[in-house]
């Protein structure tokens, strides 16, 4: 890409996170340009809608989480706890923002078809969550599930929610990350 090209693209990605982080009620292509300090029509350029800019700005999230998962030198229950740890920093970070990574399709039916968006973040989660299911004795049959329970436990609405009564972002994450290896556990027995 140009430099002018690499340089917009990035401003209308900064610009929908803002508008996500400050006014989520008020993305618009027309808005999103505008904090970028493009013309609409230039925003339509790079993006062919609010929800191609949206999905990139997502995408630019789940990826600093899987580069950080794959660079993670621990191993076991600590690397996910780790792992979660970053992702309870990074949804913090990004705030209601992150709460757009949601769907109307179900996460294993978005798995199944290689969903853009939830391939990366089975990339960020595969070692994390594959080195707990051996520590917990966890059949490696029950990945997609156990998968499928994370994203529904560490859901960024809520983390922040929890957050928001009052627990520590560290006490929110241990009691998430205990939850969860019960729920793994159970899951597997049933």
């Amino acid at each position: 890409m140009r430099r002018d090209a690499v340089r917009n693209r990035r401003k209308l990605l900064e610009a929908a996170g803002e508008t996500l982080r400050t006014e989520p009620g008020a993305v618009t292509m027309a808005v999103i340009a505008e904090r970028a300090s493009l013309s609409p029509a230039t925003a339509y350029r790079y993006f062919p809608s609010v929800e191609e800019v949206v999905k990139a700005y997502l995408l630019g999230v789940i990826v600093q989480l899987r580069n950080y998962s794959h660079d993670c030198p621990k191993t076991g229950p600590a690397l996910f706890e780790d792992v979660s740890q970053e992702w309870a920093r990074l949804v913090r970070s990004y705030g209601p923002a992150m709460v757009q990574i949601r769907s109307r399709t179900g996460f294993l039916t978005r798995l199944r078809n290689n969903d853009e968006v939830i391939t990366p973040v089975r990339d960020a989660w595969e070692r994390p969550i594959r080195t707990v299911m051996r520590h917990l004795d966890v059949p490696d049959e029950h990945f997609d599930h156990a998968l499928f329970l994370c994203n529904a436990m560490f859901d960024p609405r809520e983390i922040l929610d929890l957050i928001s009564t009052g627990l520590t972002e560290e006490t929110a994450i241990s009691r998430m990350t205990g939850a969860y290896y019960g729920a793994l556990q159970g899951w597997a027995r049933a």
